[in-house]
């Protein structure tokens, strides 16, 4: 699954380099439901960039992506450690679900942490 495997690897590089923003977003459908620790929303270039102005750097590890649910998505697990803006570092993991569309696009994203408070604790 590269696009999944880009996804995360774009990631971990776009809070400093632009044209892996620009790589990163490109993997979206515009319309693109995010759901992070049940919330949801529409839309991915909104969530990166708030991310990035709370965050100055992460790194993901993560499994093989595997298609679950009768293929109805895909589904690893992951962690990540990160600095936030004011350098507060931590360490997160949990499991991410996605669905892609006809054209290779990530439609569907679901973010879901061990750690339910973990939102409360870095932002």
């Amino acid at each position: 699954m590269k696009i999944l495997n880009d996804y995360f690897y774009l990631f971990d590089q776009a809070g400093q380099d632009s044209n892996a923003m620009d790589e990163l977003l490109s993997l979206f459908s515009p319309d693109v439901v995010i759901v992070l620790n049940g919330a949801k929303q529409i839309g991915f270039e909104t969530f990166i960039k708030a991310f990035y102005e709370n965050n100055s750097e992460v790194k993901h590890m993560y499994e093989n992506w595997e298609l679950r649910n009768n293929g109805e998505y895909y589904e690893t697990n992951w962690a990540v450690c990160g600095k936030t803006s004011s350098g507060k570092v931590y360490a997160l993991s949990g499991i991410d679900r996605a669905k892609l569309d006809q054209h290779g696009k990530i439609v569907y994203l679901e973010n879901i942490p061990f750690d339910k408070n973990i939102f409360n604790k870095y932002s």
